[in-house]
């Protein structure tokens, strides 16, 4: 077995192994943080780590959809290629500093978003598709902004097998789905992973059966102060004994009035995000997204009460603006 040699001075060197054997049977089995890493330990790792190959890889095991020769051919373009990719792709934006992009929009006209989603059960991959955008059309930017994977009769089979309706179930779901969604935009040269990576909640439909499992990202809007929610949702359906099947993976942005968001509106905030969001790893408990997602709907709720209060206030000045003109004219036309 080859062993490290202690140079001059104490300090471990890498030197006694063949290069080859560093490549091709120690850094082909490290991940992609692991492999960052040890890109810090020397200059010589730092270059053998710079393989595109060694990237490419590892982008294409975390995320199968990146083999699909558009995402390929994208990527080849980025500042780094597949390493770049994988800078922007694995770090989750950091909901703790998402109001300082705020003021880094990037007015760089973007024709289309690629979407690159896989959805994992147990860390097996169950689906994957890239899917593109067009962002031009007067269609997109005036609509309400909607990315929809699969066709209304379209259903993707899994092999997750239905449980019984009960809340055990639910809580089974949450704990072993996992969403990995990817927007890449070719203009920028940049990408960005906006999913929670696990759900932020999840409900039965009381009449279908269906589960809806919500995926979100917490954004800056366009106004100070102001919050969207960038939602994924999938939807899967089964029948008791069988596997449980994909019937809608989509994404919308919605505001915190509840409204959602047009194509324009939301192309500007997910471009900023792009760009100017920060990434960093999910802890090892996770939970931030759920934590974030619960934020937003308290603010959401604050938001709906203090509008209810002015609004009866306003109907308040109305009845008493209106009850005292009818009392001024009753009392003209009695006592003129």
């Amino acid at each position: 077995m080859a062993s490290f040699t202690v140079e001059q001075g104490g300090d471990a060197s890498i030197s006694a192994l063949h290069s080859d054997i560093i490549t091709s049977h120690i850094l082909t089995r490290l991940d992609g943080p692991t492999l960052t890493s040890a890109a810090c330990a020397s200059s010589q790792l730092r270059a053998f780590s710079a393989d595109q190959t060694l990237w490419k890889d590892i982008c294409t095991t975390t995320w199968p959809s990146v083999s699909d020769k558009r995402v390929h051919d994208i990527i080849s373009t980025f500042p780094s290629g597949h390493r770049s990719f994988f800078s922007d792709s694995f770090p989750l934006l950091d909901h703790s500093a998402c109001s300082s992009y705020t003021s880094s929009r990037l007015v760089i006209p973007s024709s289309e978003l690629i979407s690159a989603v896989d959805i994992f059960y147990k860390g097996e991959l169950v689906f994957s598709k890239v899917h593109e955008t067009e962002t031009e059309t007067g269609w997109f930017l005036c609509s309400p902004f909607l990315i929809d994977l699969l066709d209304p009769k379209e259903t993707v089979p899994t092999p997750i097998r239905h449980i019984r309706e009960t809340n055990e179930s639910l809580k089974h779901l949450e704990e072993n789905l996992t969403l990995s969604w990817i927007v890449i935009d070719p203009a920028q040269k940049r990408a960005a992973n906006l999913s929670s990576r696990k759900p932020v909640s999840i409900t039965r439909h009381w009449l279908t059966g269906e589960v809806q499992l919500r995926f979100a990202m917490i954004m800056p809007g366009n106004r100070r102060g102001e919050f969207v929610q960038c939602g994924m949702v999938v939807t899967c359906k089964g029948s008791d004994g069988g596997k449980l099947h994909v019937r809608e993976v989509s994404m919308q942005m919605e505001a915190m009035e509840g409204n959602h968001l047009n194509g324009k509106e939301s192309l500007v905030i997910l471009q900023g995000a792009i760009e100017g969001g920060k990434r960093k790893r999910e802890s090892e408990e996770g939970g931030e997204g759920k934590a974030r997602f619960g934020e937003f709907l308290e603010m959401k709720r604050e938001r709906k009460e203090r509008t209810q209060r002015r609004e009866r206030a306003l109907d308040m000045v109305c009845i008493a603006t209106g009850v005292t003109l009818f009392m001024a004219f009753w009392s003209f036309v009695l006592f003129r």
